[in-house]
C-alpha cells in the first residue's frame, strides 16, 4: 500500500500532468492552469486533454489520457461531477498517480444526489489509491518542483519557502500567502484541499514535516476528518520543531454552519479542540493577521520559557497600549527585580520610577550603547521572558541611528542570550522594497505589528511553548476493556423501547460503569416499592435521597423524580407517591423500573466531570464547576483520554473551580486528589469503551474536604448501539502516520 508522504509527494512532484477538461474560453479555468504551469517554468511535460479537440494552446490536444505520449501521472480534473469517478478510473488503468479535483457538487453540497456522488467519489478513491486532493478545491503550489495550478493569474513568487500552508478555502490560503510576501516571508508550498475526499489536512502536515525547507505550517481547518490521524501530523511536526499554525472556523454556532456548507462536516467545539489540537503541536491564531504574525515570531524567535512580558518604549502612549492589550488577553508585565530597577536608574541617570513596561523616551535612550545596555538588563531580570521593544522596520535610507538600534538588539539575542526579543509597531504598515532587503538581514528578531495582535500572537506562542514542555505522556494503564464492553452490552440488552443510534443507560447502570473504574458513589440501595424504600432508608441512615431510576431519563429534576433531604419514614412515603405521581405525567408518562435510596451528601462542591464526542477531536474528558453553574458559566477544561494524573491536575488548575477546590474566602480546600482519581478513572472508561461510547456526564461530582474523597451524586451513561463484535477500546494513536 502506497505510504500517506508517498502519495502527496506523487501530487507535489508529478512527471506530468494532463488536463482533462481542457478549453480555451477566456478565463476558463483550464487556460489559467495552463497558463500558470508555463509561466512558473513547470518542467515536465503538461498534456491537454479532449475529446472534442484535437488542438488547443498552439499544442496538440489529447481525446483521452490512453491516447497521451506517456502515461499519465497527474490529473487536473475540470469536467462535471458525474463524469469525475469514470475518469479516475480510466486514468488509474492507464497509470496516474494522482489528481486534483476542482470540480465542485460532491459532499459539500446537501442535495442528495450530489451526497451519493460523493460517496461514489470516495469509493473510487479508495479502490484506485490515487492521491488526490480536492474535490471542490482550488489547485496547488509546489516551488520546489515549479507546480503551480491554482488558477490565480496575479504574477506571484513560485519558489522553495519556509512556510507551507493547507486549507480547505483556496481564497484565504493565497490571501495569507500575498501577506506573507509582503512581510518578506516566501511561502514555498500551498495545498488547497477541498472536501478532502482523498487526501487531508493530517497527510499534508505530517509530508510538510518532514520537509527540510520548511519550517512551520499554516493550517485553515472548517473542519477535521480524521482527528487521530490530524493528532498524531501535528505531533509529528512538533516532533521536528515545526509549529502548526491552526486559524480555525467554527468557533461559533454560525461558524459551525459555514463550515458544514462549505465541506460538508460538521465543525467542532473550539474549546476541546484548543485542549487536545493545543497538546499536541498547535498554535491556534484567532484571526488570519495573527496567523501572520505567529509565522513572523517562529521564523525569527526561539520559544519563552514562560509568559512573563517585558517592555521597552520611547512614548507613554506605546507603553499604556501594551498594559491594555496585555490585561485584555490574559498576560502580565511582572516587576521588575529591585537589582534590575537599580541597574537601570544607573544606566539611564534617572530616580526612582523604573517600571515595567519600561517607557525610558528617546532623551534616556540617547545612544545605541545605553539602549542595548537597558535592553540587556531587562533581558536579565528573572521574571521577564520575552522583551518586547517599539520599533519597526524602515522604509528608506536616512534614518541611521534606530537602523543601528535594531541592528544592535539582533546581534544582541544573536550573540546566545537565551530570551528572545521582538519589535512591536504602534499599528500594523506597509514594507517598502528597501524595508524588505533591510528586514532580511536581521534574522535573530521578529518584526511584530499592531499591539493587541502582537499580544494575542506572544500569548498564543507561551501557550505552544508551555506544550512542547512537557514530554509526550504515556497512556495511562487501562482496565478490561472487553469485560466494560459487555456489561454495557448487558445493560443495552435489558433496556425497553424504540431503536436507535443510541441510548441512555438508567442512573444504576452508569454508575456500575463507573464504579467499575474507581468512581465512587453514596451507599445507595435500588428497591421496587415503598416499603423497602424505608427499609433501606433506616439501613443507609437518615437524611436520604430518593430517585426514579428508568431507562432514558436523563433531567430527572425537571421530571420531578427526585426528592432531598429525606429525615424520616413519613418523608420517604410522601416522596415515593409523589414522584410516582410526577412520572405519569412526565413525557407522556414514565414507569419508573425502580427507586433508588440513596445517602444525603452534604457540604461537597459541586463539580462536572464528563466524556463527550467532539466533532474533530473524538472523545474528549471534561472537567468544570458543576450543578446548574456548568450551563450559566461554562467554566470548564478539555484532555484528550486515557489521562495520566498530571494531566487531570492540569485540568483541574485551568479552571475556577480547581481556584475553588484550594479553598476561597473561607471555605475549606477540597480534595484534589479525589476528583484527579476520578478523573483518570473516567478517562480510562472511555478509552476502553471506544466506538461503544457517545458521553458520559457526571453531574454532580461532589467534591468533600481535603481527605473525604468524592462522590458521583448522579451519572447519565449515553452509549453507541453497535453490534456486537464491533470496535470497542482502540488503542492510543501513534505519533506518526
Amino acid at each position: 500500500m502506497t505510504s500517506s508522504r508517498d502519495k502527496v509527494e506523487a501530487l507535489l512532484n508529478p512527471e506530468n500532468i494532463a488536463i482533462i477538461g481542457a478549453n480555451d474560453r477566456p478565463g476558463s479555468w483550464t487556460q489559467r492552469v495552463w497558463r500558470n504551469l508555463q509561466r512558473y517554468g513547470f518542467p515536465n511535460p503538461v498534456y491537454p486533454v479532449n475529446p472534442k479537440r484535437q488542438t488547443i494552446w498552439d499544442v496538440t490536444c489529447y481525446p483521452d489520457v490512453g491516447a497521451l505520449p506517456t502515461p499519465p501521472d497527474h490529473l487536473v480534473v475540470l469536467v462535471p461531477a458525474p463524469a469525475v469517478p469514470g475518469v479516475l478510473v480510466d486514468a488509474a488503468k492507464a497509470g496516474a498517480r494522482s489528481a486534483t479535483i476542482f470540480t465542485s457538487g460532491f459532499e459539500e453540497a446537501a442535495n442528495p444526489e450530489a451526497q451519493k456522488l460523493g460517496k461514489r467519489l470516495r469509493a473510487v478513491i479508495e479502490d484506485t489509491g490515487l492521491a488526490v486532493s480536492g474535490p471542490n478545491c482550488l489547485g496547488n503550489l509546489a516551488g520546489k518542483s515549479k507546480l503551480m495550478t491554482i488558477t490565480d493569474d496575479r504574477p506571484q513568487p513560485v519558489a522553495p519557502g519556509p512556510v507551507a500552508i493547507v486549507g480547505q478555502s483556496g481564497g484565504l490560503l493565497m490571501a495569507i500567502k500575498r501577506t506573507l510576501e509582503e512581510r518578506g516571508v516566501a511561502t514555498g508550498y500551498i495545498v488547497t484541499s477541498g472536501n478532502e475526499t482523498g487526501l487531508n489536512a493530517a497527510d499534508y502536515i505530517s509530508y510538510f514535516a518532514t520537509d527540510d525547507d520548511v519550517r512551520v505550517i499554516v493550517c485553515y481547518l472548517e473542519s477535521v476528518h480524521d482527528g487521530a490521524k490530524f493528532l498524531a501530523a501535528c505531533r509529528t511536526a512538533r516532533a521536528r520543531n515545526k509549529p502548526v499554525v491552526v486559524v480555525k472556523l467554527g468557533t461559533s454556532a454560525e461558524g459551525q454552519k459555514a463550515a458544514l456548507a462549505h465541506t460538508g462536516a460538521l465543525a467542532g467545539g473550539i474549546e476541546a479542540f484548543d485542549a487536545i489540537a493545543g497538546a499536541a503541536g498547535v498554535a491556534r491564531a484567532v484571526t488570519l493577521d495573527d496567523a501572520i504574525e505567529l509565522v513572523e515570531y517562529f521564523l525569527h524567535a526561539p520559544l519563552p520559557a514562560g509568559v512573563g512580558l517585558g517592555g521597552l518604549t520611547f512614548s507613554g502612549g506605546f507603553r499604556g497600549l501594551l498594559l491594555d492589550a496585555a490585561a485584555r488577553n490574559g498576560l502580565s508585565f511582572p516587576e521588575l527585580a529591585p537589582e534590575t530597577r537599580l541597574r537601570l536608574e544607573e544606566i539611564l541617570t534617572v530616580g526612582s520610577g523604573i517600571g515595567n513596561p519600561l517607557d525610558a523616551g528617546f532623551a534616556a535612550l540617547g545612544s545605541q550603547e545605553i539602549y542595548l545596555e537597558t535592553a540587556r538588563t531587562m533581558l536579565a531580570d528573572p521574571a521577564i521572558d520575552i522583551l518586547l521593544l517599539q520599533g519597526e522596520v524602515p522604509r528608506g535610507p536616512g534614518t541611521q541611528r534606530r537602523e543601528g538600534n535594531l541592528r544592535g538588539i539582533d546581534e544582541l539575542v544573536g550573540e546566545g542570550i537565551a530570551k528572545p526579543a521582538g519589535f512591536v509597531s504602534m499599528i500594523s504598515y506597509g514594507m517598502t522594497d528597501y524595508g524588505r532587503e533591510f528586514r532580511e538581514g536581521l534574522p535573530h528578531v521578529p518584526f511584530l505589528h499592531d499591539v493587541d495582535k502582537t499580544v494575542r500572537a506572544i500569548g498564543a506562542v507561551a501557550t505552544y511553548a508551555a506544550h512542547c514542555r512537557v514530554a509526550d505522556e504515556p497512556a495511562a494503564p487501562t482496565g478490561d476493556g472487553a469485560k466494560t464492553v459487555a456489561r454495557l452490552d448487558d445493560a443495552l440488552a435489558r433496556m425497553k423501547g424504540p431503536d436507535a443510534d443510541a441510548r441512555a443507560l438508567n442512573e444504576v447502570d452508569s454508575k456500575a460503569l463507573l464504579a467499575d473504574y474507581g468512581l465512587k458513589t453514596p451507599a445507595e440501595t435500588l428497591v421496587g416499592n415503598v416499603e423497602d424504600a424505608i427499609a433501606a432508608a433506616r439501613h443507609i441512615g437518615y437524611p436520604v435521597v430518593l430517585k426514579a431510576v428508568a431507562d432514558g431519563l436523563g433531567h430527572k429534576s425537571e421530571a420531578g423524580a427526585v426528592r432531598l433531604g429525606l429525615s424520616d419514614d413519613d418523608d420517604v412515603r410522601r416522596a415515593y407517591g409523589a414522584i410516582t405521581a410526577s412520572l405519569a405525567e412526565w413525557d407522556g408518562g414514565v414507569t419508573p423500573t425502580g427507586m433508588l435510596v440513596a445517602q444525603q451528601i452534604s457540604g461537597g462542591l459541586e463539580l462536572v466531570l464528563g466524556v463527550q464526542n467532539d466533532v474533530d477531536m473524538g472523545p474528549v474528558v471534561m472537567f468544570g464547576l458543576g450543578g446548574v453553574m456548568v450551563e450559566l458559566y461554562r467554566d470548564v477544561a478539555f484532555a484528550a483520554p486515557p489521562l495520566s494524573p498530571e494531566r487531570a491536575r492540569a485540568m483541574i488548575h485551568e479552571t475556577r473551580a480547581g481556584r475553588l477546590m484550594g479553598g476561597f474566602r473561607g471555605d475549606p480546600a477540597r480534595d484534589v486528589d479525589a476528583v484527579v482519581d476520578a478523573l483518570v478513572g473516567l478517562g480510562r472508561l472511555a478509552h476502553d469503551l471506544g466506538d461503544h461510547l457517545q458521553a458520559i456526564d457526571v453531574n454532580p461530582f461532589a467534591a468533600m474536604a481535603q481527605g473525604e474523597g468524592g462522590y458521583v451524586l448522579d451519572a447519565l451513561v449515553v452509549a453507541k448501539v453497535v453490534a456486537r463484535g464491533a470496535t470497542g477500546p482502540k488503542d492510543k494513536p501513534k505519533d506518526k502516520l
